[in-house]
């Protein structure tokens, strides 16, 4: 039968990299928007449509983590049962 697989650990470094990233380009995209040519609200519409983007694609990311976690469980869970069956199983004993 398959082994569990141990669970997936980042590094601190990349854990930095990631959140400066992160702040890099959502400070960018502040600047560049903050310093647009044109009418003030046509900035703070760009400005509401970015932070919407960015919200939902950190939902959208924890949402697939969520799915793929499960269903490892899920998976964990079945292969659980099946070793106790085929453990309690005994070929020899007549069915009842």
């Amino acid at each position: 039968m398959s082994q569990a697989q141990p669970p997936v650990t980042h590094s601190a470094g990349w854990i930095t990299q990631t959140y400066i990233s992160f702040a890099v380009a959502l400070s960018s995209l502040a600047i560049g928007i903050a310093y647009l040519p044109g009418d003030p609200w046509k900035r703070a519409f760009l400005a509401v449509s970015a932070l919407y983007a960015v919200t939902s694609s950190i939902s959208l990311a924890k949402t697939v983590r969520d799915q793929h976690e499960s269903s490892r469980v899920v998976a964990r869970v079945d292969e659980a049962r099946f070793e106790r069956l085929l453990a309690e199983h005994d070929p020899f004993k007549a069915p009842a």
